[in-house]
């Protein structure tokens, strides 16, 4: 399994957000800038992170893009399944009835475990928990986030 970019840039975005909404609301523009994304492409994930409850968008001159909660109320679980929708390892751990013995598989235990696994620690990662990891970077925080 792979994460998307939507699901990556997404994340990308709300903490580009969360790093930056101290000077007041964020435009796209700053945040293509300084994650290497195209604007086109940021104004597609906006909305679905709207939808969420994440951001909220101000218009005008001053306008841009704030967190609609606290970094600390928001998971890079909760980014994640809303830019991917249902995610999982394998489809039968979505659904157990594609598979005809999935109720006696023994490796599909696995897959759902694994799959658990994965959101139990991208939903114990806050965002304030990123932000302080960004303190801690310095300088070099800048370049993590656009290399990721």
């Amino acid at each position: 399994m792979k994460l998307s970019t939507r699901s990556r840039y997404g994340t990308r975005m709300v903490l580009d957000i969360a790093l930056h909404s101290e000077e007041g609301p964020v435009r796209i523009s700053d945040i293509s800038k300084r994650q290497g994304v195209s604007v086109k492409y940021l104004e597609k994930l906006i909305r679905p992170l709207k939808q969420g409850g994440f951001i909220t968008s101000k218009r005008g001159p001053r306008g841009g893009h704030m967190l609609s909660e606290k970094p600390e109320d928001i998971t890079v679980g909760q980014v994640v399944r809303t830019m991917e929708g249902e995610l999982a390892l394998t489809e039968c751990t979505k659904d157990d009835t594609i598979c005809p013995i999935s109720g006696d598989c023994l490796t599909r235990q696995v897959w759902v475990a694994a799959t658990q696994a994965m959101f139990d620690k991208l939903d114990a990662v806050s965002f304030a928990d990123l932000i302080e990891e960004a303190k801690r970077a310095g300088g070099s925080a800048q370049k993590c986030l656009i290399n990721q």
